[in-house]
C-alpha cells in the first residue's frame, strides 16, 4: 500500500509544490510495500474565509475587429518545489546490515540539497538492491532524514514437496536459491519458472509450483517449493496436410516423436516436447529432400491441447513441390595436386538419378576426406546448384576450393582428470610436426573410442595454427566410470539359472590397466577366475598379463524323458602368462603360455561297478559308455600358443564396417600328460548398407589333433550348437551315440521268454554328443533398423543363414546289450522282472554342411540384456538335434 504524507503548505504557491511533487509519484508508482517519502506535518492552515455570493456573469467580449490583436491569456507564475538541507541521514530497523552500508546504496548526504525527486530516487535505489522487504524515508521537517528500513529474510533451507516423477537432485540443479541467500520474491519466481520448464521438457505441462516460507526467529525463513506434478502430456494424434506421394503412416515413421498408444511403455518418445517437433520438421525435409523433392517445406506445426486438456494433438501442413532429378554432374579443382577427372570417379550420383541432397552430403565429406589425405587439412569443396524448373533437374557442380598443404602443429588433449594424457597421446597416430592426414585423424579417433573410457561421440578437433600451414589438433574428452561392480542372476535355456559376481577396473590408475575378479555359478558351471593386463609394459607398444581360474564344469547326457542327466564332472584349476605386441596399425601378434590340471570324474553310485574278481569299484561301460570311461582320469596341460589378430573395426561393441580376422594356435605337450595341436580361424565382416542396414558376415573354423600317439580326449574336442549355431539344441550338430532301449516284455509268465524289441524312437533315447577335431561354422546376417524409437527401446532385430559342421572323432566301441530277466526261480522260471537292454548307435560324424534360417531380437531391456531366436533347419544329418526357439536372459556380453 503506498502512502504519502505531506505537510500542510499556506497559499497556492503550497497547492501548487504538492501537486508538481504528488503527481509524477503517482505516475511512477511504487514498489510492493513502499510507504515512500513521509514529511512531518507542519501547523494546520487557517479556516479559509467564507465563499462569497457567485459574482454576476461576465458579458461575453466583443468580436474582434480587422487589425486589432487578442491580448495573451495571463498564466499565475508557480512556485519552485522546496528544496531543503539534509542535517543528518540515520537508519533504524537494520539487523544484518551496517548503516553506512545502507547509505552506500543512496547519493543522500548530509549537507547535500534534496527535494522529492532525489527521496523517491533514493527508495528506489534501496529497493532496488533487492535486501529489503519495505523501506521508509521520514523528514521531520528541519533536514533531518530517517531511513526506516525492514530487511529481507536469509534462507534457511530450501525444501522440495511432492517430487516424484522427476528426481530432486534433478530440480535442485535447475534452482538458483540456496540457503544462507537473502529471500526475495522476484528470486523464487524465477525458480518457479525453472522448475515448471523442467516439467514441460518432460511432457508434464499440468504441473504446478507454488513457492512457500515458513518465518522463523531471526528473520529467517525456510522456502518450500510445492509441487503438484500433474499427468504427463503426450502426443494423441499426429495429422499431416498437403502430403500427396507418401502417407501419413510412412511420414510419421520418419519423425522422432510417436503417437500415444498403450503398448508403447519403454518409450519417452510420445510425450509432447516443443524442441522435438521442431526437430521433425527437419526430419520430414530431410526425407523429402533425400526423395527428390528439393521444394519441399512445412508451411505450419501446430499443437493443441486436447478438450480435457491432458494430451496434445499435432498438425502439420506441408507443401511437397516437385521432383527433380541429377542433370549434369561435374567437379573442378583449384589445387594443383588434386586432379578433378581423377576425383570425378568418386561421384556417386549420375545424371537421370533422382535428386537425393544427403547423397550431396556424404559426396562433400567423402570430398573433404580424399583431399585430407592429401594433406589439405582445410579442404573446401563447395557444390553449385542450377537449378532448371522447367526440365525439373539439378545440375551440380563441386568444387575443391585453392586450400594450402598443412601440417600438425600440436595435439591437445582437455577433460581427462583421471586418464593420464600419455593414455590417449599414444592412441594419436599423427605427431607434432607430421603432414595432415584426414585418414589417420579418423583412426585416432576411433582408437580412443575404443578405448571404452570417454563419451560415445568423441571428436578430434581442427582448429587453425599459428601459420596458414599450421593446424592445432584438439580432443575434449568426458570421462566415464571404468570401474564395474556387477551382482546378476538370470535364466538361459543353455546355462538354466545362472548367478554371477564381478568386480573390473578397466583404467586401473588412469593407464589404462585392466584387473578382474569374476565369479559364476549356474547348474551346470561355477568357475572363479582373476587376471590383470598391462597395455603398455615399460612404456613401449607390448601388451602382458596373466589369468588364474577354477572352473567346475558338469557335462550333461538327454535321457529318454527329454531331461538334462549329468554324466561327468570336469574340474580345471590353472593359470595363463599372454604378451601382445602390435606389428603394424591393423595387425597385432599375441603370445600365451597356460599350464592347468584337468580331474574328469564320474558318479560312482550311477556309472561304477565292482569288478567280478578284484570287487573294486571301476568304470562300468554298460552304464556309461566305452568314451566316457575312456575320459575319466587326471591329466595335466601345459600349452604355448599364439594369434594373429587385424582389427579394421569401427567400433569394438556395435560394429557397422570394417573386419577382425584371427587366427590362432595352441600347442600341448610342452611337459604334461596332454599333447594335442588346436588351430582356430575366425572372420568377421561388416558393411554399412543404404537405409542404415548392417550386413554382417563372418565365420568360423576349427582342427585339433593329437601327436606322439596321444588321441584327443573328449573334453578337449570341439562342440557345436546353441547358442553359436541357431536352429539347433545344446550340441546339437555332430558325432553322438545314441543308446535306443529294448522293451524287454516278458511274453510267458512261466518262462525266461522275452521279446526284446528295439524302440527306435529318437524321444526315448539316451543322447550323448562325443564332440569332433574338425568344425567349420558361417553366418549372414542383416541387422535391420527401427529408428529412433527402436533404438531407445535398445532392441535391434536381424535375419540370418548360418551353415556348419562338426565331424572327425575316431569311431567309439559301441556296446549292445539285450535285455535281463531278474527276480526269476531257482529253475530261471517265473521271473518278476525284467532289465532292459539296449543298443548304441554311432550316428552324425560328416562334414556335411548343416543349414538353418531364423529370425533375432536383441533387446536391452530394463530387466537386462535378452536374446530371442527363431530358427529352422533347413538341412541336416541324421542325429542332429534340432530346436527352433532358443533365448537367454541376463547372460553377460
Amino acid at each position: 500500500m503506498t502512502s504519502i504524507q505531506v505537510a500542510a503548505g499556506q497559499g497556492p504557491a503550497r497547492l501548487t509544490i504538492l501537486r508538481q511533487t504528488l503527481l509524477p509519484l503517482l505516475l511512477l508508482g511504487a514498489a510492493p510495500g513502499v510507504h515512500g517519502v513521509v514529511f512531518a506535518q507542519a501547523a494546520p492552515a487557517p479556516r479559509p474565509a467564507p465563499v462569497a455570493p457567485p459574482a454576476a456573469p461576465t458579458p461575453p467580449a466583443p468580436p474582434l475587429q480587422a487589425g486589432q490583436s487578442a491580448a495573451a491569456p495571463v498564466i499565475a507564475p508557480t512556485q519552485a518545489p522546496e528544496v531543503r538541507v539534509i542535517r543528518s541521514l540515520n537508519v533504524v530497523g537494520n539487523e544484518r546490515l551496517e548503516a553506512d552500508t545502507v547509505r552506500s546504496y543512496i547519493d543522500l548526504r548530509p549537507g547535500e540539497t534534496y527535494d522529492r525527486v532525489r527521496t523517491d530516487r533514493a527508495l528506489k535505489a534501496l529497493f532496488a538492491t533487492e535486501l529489503f522487504a519495505d523501506v521508509e524515508i521520514r523528514d521531520d521537517g528541519d533536514g533531518n532524514l530517517t531511513i526506516d528500513v525492514r530487511e529481507n529474510p536469509v534462507i534457511n533451507r530450501v525444501l522440495i514437496e511432492g517430487a516424484k516423477r522427476v528426481k530432486e537432485d534433478k530440480i535442485r540443479e535447475e534452482i538458483k536459491v540456496a540457503p544462507r541467500q537473502i529471500f526475495t520474491r522476484s528470486r523464487a519466481r524465477a525458480d518457479v519458472a525453472r522448475i515448471l520448464e523442467l516439467y514441460r521438457r518432460g511432457g508434464r505441462f499440468a504441473a504446478r509450483v507454488e513457492p512457500k516460507i515458513v518465518q522463523l526467529e531471526q528473520n529467517r525463513v525456510d522456502l518450500i517449493f510445492e509441487i503438484s506434478e500433474g499427468p504427463k502430456s503426450k502426443v494423441r494424434q499426429i495429422n499431416i496436410i498437403g502430403n500427396e506421394q507418401f502417407s501419413d503412416k510412412e511420414l510419421r515413421g520418419e519423425m522422432v516423436t510417436r503417437q500415444a498408444r498403450p503398448l508403447r511403455l519403454f518409450t519417452s518418445n510420445d510425450t509432447y516436447d516443443p524442441d522435438r517437433l521442431a526437430f521433425d520438421q527437419q526430419k520430414l525435409r530431410q526425407f523429402y529432400l533425400t526423395q527428390g523433392y528439393a521444394d519441399f517445406r512445412v508451411v505450419s506445426s501446430v499443437a493443441e491441447l486436447t478438450p480435457d486438456r491432458r494430451d496434445f494433438i499435432v498438425t502439420y501442413v506441408v507443401e511437397e513441390g516437385e521432383r527433380y532429378k541429377f542433370g549434369d554432374v561435374d567437379l573442378t579443382s583449384e589445387i594443383r595436386d588434386v586432379k578433378a577427372e581423377t576425383f570425378k570417379q568418386l561421384l556417386p550420383m549420375k545424371k537421370g538419378d533422382w535428386y537425393n541432397a544427403k547423397l550431396v552430403e556424404d559426396t562433400i565429406d567423402g570430398l573433404t576426406e580424399s583431399v585430407g589425405l592429401l594433406g589439405y587439412a582445410f579442404g573446401d569443396v563447395r557444390p553449385n546448384f542450377d537449378r532448371d524448373k522447367d526440365k525439373r533437374e539439378m545440375n551440380l557442380t563441386f568444387v575443391v576450393k585453392e586450400a594450402p598443404r598443412v601440417y600438425v602443429e600440436s595435439v591437445t588433449v582437455n577433460g581427462n582428470t583421471r586418464t593420464r594424457d600419455e593414455v590417449i597421446r599414444r592412441e594419436f597416430r599423427l605427431s607434432e610436426g607430421d603432414a595432415f592426414n584426414s585418414v589417420k585423424v579418423k583412426r585416432s579417433r576411433d582408437r580412443i573410442q575404443s578405448l571404452g573410457f570417454f563419451q560415445e561421440k568423441l571428436e578430434v578437433k581442427q582448429a587453425p595454427g599459428t601459420a596458414p600451414d599450421k593446424v592445432a589438433l584438439q580432443v575434449d574428452v568426458e570421462e566415464r566410470p571404468t570401474g564395474s561392480l556387477q551382482l546378476s542372476a538370470g535364466f538361459s535355456s543353455l546355462e538354466r539359472f545362472i548367478f554371477s559376481f564381478s568386480i573390473e577396473e578397466r583404467n586401473f590408475r588412469g593407464r589404462a590397466q585392466q584387473l578382474r575378479l569374476s565369479a559364476n555359478i549356474s547348474q551346470f558351471q561355477r568357475s572363479v577366475e582373476a587376471g590383470f593386463t598391462e597395455p603398455y609394459l615399460f612404456d613401449r607398444n607390448l601388451a602382458a598379463g596373466f589369468d588364474i581360474f577354477r572352473r567346475d564344469l558338469n557335462n550333461f547326457n538327454f535321457t529318454t524323458s527329454g531331461q538334462r542327466n549329468t554324466t561327468f564332472e570336469q574340474v580345471t584349476t590353472g593359470f595363463q602368462i599372454r604378451a601382445g605386441t602390435a606389428i603394424t596399425e591393423f595387425w597385432q601378434a599375441q603370445l600365451r603360455y597356460g599350464f592347468s590340471i584337468d580331474d574328469v570324474t564320474l558318479d560312482e553310485d550311477q556309472f561304477f561297478s565292482p569288478d567280478p574278481v578284484t570287487g573294486v569299484l571301476e568304470c562300468d561301460p554298460l552304464k556309461a559308455g566305452r568314451f566316457l570311461c575312456d575320459t575319466v582320469g587326471r591329466a595335466t596341460i601345459s600349452s604355448i600358443g599364439y594369434s594373429l589378430v587385424n582389427d579394421t573395426l569401427d567400433n569394438r561393441l556395435r560394429p557397422s564396417s570394417g573386419q577382425r580376422f584371427i587366427l590362432s594356435q595352441d600347442f600341448a605337450g610342452l611337459g604334461g600328460s596332454v599333447k594335442y595341436l588346436r588351430t582356430r580361424v575366425n572372420y568377421d565382416r561388416y558393411w554399412r548398407l543404404p537405409a542404415n542396414f548392417i550386413l554382417n558376415i563372418g565365420g568360423e573354423a576349427g582342427n585339433i589333433f593329437g601327436w606322439g600317439g596321444s588321441d584327443v580326449r573328449l573334453v578337449d574336442r570341439s562342440f557345436l550348437g546353441e547358442p553359436r549355431f541357431r536352429g539347433f539344441g545344446i550340441r546339437g550338430v555332430g558325432p553322438r551315440v545314441l543308446r535306443y532301449f529294448r522293451d524287454g516284455i516278458d511274453t510267458d509268465p512261466n518262462t525266461a521268454g522275452i521279446q526284446d524289441t528295439l524302440i527306435l524312437d529318437r524321444d526315448q533315447a539316451q543322447d550323448d554328443s562325443i564332440g569332433g577335431q574338425n568344425y567349420y561354422l558361417a553366418r549372414a546376417e542383416v541387422e535391420i533398423p527401427l529408428g529412433s524409437g527402436g533404438r531407445e527401446l535398445g532392441l535391434r532385430p536381424s535375419v540370418f543363414v548360418d551353415v556348419g559342421a562338426l565331424w572327425s572323432v575316431p569311431t567309439p566301441e559301441t556296446i549292445s546289450q539285450p535285455s535281463v530277466p531278474t527276480n526269476c526261480d531257482a529253475n530261471g522260471q517265473n521271473c518278476q522282472s525284467v532289465i532292459p537292454g539296449f543298443t548304441e548307435v554311432f550316428v552324425g560324424d560328416s562334414p556335411s554342411p548343416r543349414v538353418s534360417v531364423g529370425i533375432g531380437v536383441s533387446w536391452n531391456s530394463p530387466f537386462g540384456p535378452f536374446r530371442f531366436d527363431l530358427a529352422r533347419a533347413l538341412k541336416t544329418v541324421e542325429g542332429d538335434l534340432t530346436q527352433i526357439f532358443q533365448f537367454n536372459v541376463g547372460t553377460q556380453f
